[in-house]
């Protein structure tokens, strides 16, 4: 309790002085003792009437980091432009958060720092390790990473370390999860593809519903498996292929047990205490054509 205890006594002067004096050094001692208390936060109207409206989470979304500026483009920004964007982020006061901070306050009441966002990468490229990594621990930030299966099997049994077309393996991810600075999920395991008509895990117009769904939960159950295997971890949320999602796809998603999924759709994230609110969450990619600053302003005003 800050300050103590304050009672506001009015005396009789007629045979009232003595319990008027009393009450008042009750009331001194009180606050002595009680001036170390730490008491529970209790929330201010403020913070009522925002988890009331729901509190607006940003997710930003990146794939690839090279220093080479002829590959960087839509989905390839430089090493430098991710460290402005980290210290830009610390400027506005934002915090980053994981996937698993998101689902502590829907599910369990966890609450979040006052200016939540999160920082997405998909892939699960090599330059993430070598240049996003090293900066998100110089800046005690954190990242959302999906790396694709099929990708960290292959890379692990033939590694080749190129920044520039390589996956991480299985010991890169370890590393990073076991720093704290890095959560994995899942991005399938091997269907992060546009071939065959088929948009990553999305149904194809005539395919039959149950074949479709056996087809995807395989896949996705294989990455999960995977992670078990190799990182004795268990993935919560589902990364969707390039973004692509369909009703049936949802559905799978769910079965399986995860409890948030993320889309490519720039849009607003507003979380409440609804269960429902984790799916299909929106993100704004991150381009190297894009003014950082400005970039980072658009999300205020998301």
């Amino acid at each position: 309790m800050k300050g103590g205890l304050c009672i506001y006594c009015k005396f009789r002067l007629k045979g009232y002085a003595v319990v008027g004096i009393l009450l008042v050094a009750v009331s001194i001692v009180f606050s002595i003792l009680t001036s170390g208390y730490n008491h529970e936060y209790v929330a201010t109207a403020a913070d009522t009437n925002q988890e009331k409206d729901g509190i607006n989470v940003p997710i930003i979304m990146y794939h690839g980091i090279l220093n080479d500026k002829k590959l960087q483009g839509e989905y390839v920004i430089s090493p430098q432009q991710f460290e402005d964007d980290l210290k830009n982020l610390k400027t506005m006061g934002y915090t980053t958060i994981v996937m698993k901070d998101l689902i502590n306050y829907v599910y369990n009441d966890v609450a979040l720092p006052e200016k939540p966002i999160i920082l997405t990468f998909d892939d699960g490229y090599y330059n993430n390790y070598v240049y996003a990594y090293p900066l998100l621990k110089q800046y005690q930030c954190k990242m959302v990473l999906s790396p694709i299966g099929y990708y960290a099997d292959r890379y692990t049994d033939t590694p080749d370390i190129s920044p520039t077309y390589g996956h991480c393996t299985w010991s890169n991810l370890q590393e990073m999860v076991d720093s704290g600075t890095v959560e994995l999920q899942n991005h399938s395991y091997n269907m992060h593809s546009n071939k065959g008509g088929r948009i990553g895990i999305k149904k194809k117009t005539a395919e039959k519903v149950t074949t479709y769904e056996k087809l995807i939960a395989d896949d996705i159950t294989q990455a999960q498996n995977r992670f078990k295997e190799n990182l004795k971890l268990i993935p919560d949320t589902f990364t969707y292929p390039f973004g692509a999602v369909c009703d049936e796809a949802q559905s799978v998603v769910k079965e399986l047990g995860f409890k948030a999924s993320l889309i490519c759709q720039e849009k607003s994230n507003t979380i409440t205490k609804d269960k429902e609110c984790l799916y299909n969450l929106g993100r704004y990619l991150r381009s190297s054509k894009d003014n950082g600053k400005a970039f980072l302003q658009k999300l205020e005003k998301s």
